[in-house]
C-alpha cells in the first residue's frame, strides 16, 4: 500500500476521533425526569331516581286494562309435491338430457386443457313446447363449458314432452381416461 494512502487514512481517523470525542465531553447528563403522581378519585354517585315518573298520564284511569295475548298463528301445512309431479319433472329432465346429448359437444379447447365441470341450465318452455329462454343457473366455472351447454340447449328446438314451464337441466362435462 502506498505511504500516501496510509497517511491519509491515519489523518482521517484522527480527525473523526477528535470530532466524536469532543462532542462526548461537551454533553451534559440528561435532566432528571419529573416524578409521576397518580391520584385516585372516588366515583361520583348518580342522583337517586324517584319511583314516580316525571310526566303523569292524567287521562288514563287508575286501573290498567287486562292484558290479552293474541292467539298463536294457525299452523299452515305446505302441501308436498305430489309423487306424480315429481315423476313428471324427473321424466322431463331425463328426456331433456337425452335430447341434449344429440346436440352437445365437448369443446376441443376444453379437452386440450383438461377442463371438466357441471353446468346447471334453466330452460323456459312455452305452451307449444318451444324453448323461449336458456340461461346458466349454476356455472361450471369455465365459460367454454357454459357456452357449449347453452348452444346445445338452444339447438334442441321444441320439447313436446315437457310438462313444466321451467326446467333445471344439469349438463356434465367429464373426460374419460
Amino acid at each position: 500500500m502506498p505511504s500516501s494512502l496510509i497517511l491519509a487514512l491515519a489523518l482521517s481517523l484522527a480527525l473523526h476521533a477528535s470530532l466524536l470525542l469532543s462532542e462526548a465531553f461537551k454533553r451534559s447528563p440528561p435532566p432528571p425526569q419529573p416524578i409521576l403522581q397518580a391520584m385516585l378519585r372516588l366515583p361520583v354517585k348518580p342522583p337517586q331516581v324517584s319511583a314516580e315518573p316525571l310526566l303523569k298520564n292524567t287521562l288514563a284511569s287508575t286501573e290498567s286494562p287486562p292484558v290479552v295475548k293474541p292467539p298463536p298463528p294457525p299452523k299452515v301445512r305446505t302441501p308436498r309435491a305430489k309423487p306424480v309431479a315429481r315423476a313428471a319433472a324427473r321424466h322431463d329432465v331425463e328426456a331433456a338430457q337425452r335430447k341434449l346429448s344429440e346436440h352437445l359437444y365437448y369443446p376441443e379447447e376444453a379437452v386440450a386443457r383438461g377442463i371438466e365441470g357441471e353446468v346447471r341450465l334453466i330452460l323456459t318452455v312455452s305452451a307449444d313446447g318451444s324453448i323461449t329462454d336458456v340461461h346458466v343457473g349454476v356455472s361450471s366455472g369455465h365459460a367454454i363449458l357454459d357456452k357449449a351447454a347453452e348452444r346445445a340447449a338452444w339447438a334442441m328446438g321444441k320439447v313436446n314432452w315437457a310438462y313444466s314451464r321451467e326446467l333445471i337441466l344439469p349438463v356434465t362435462f367429464r373426460l374419460v381416461d
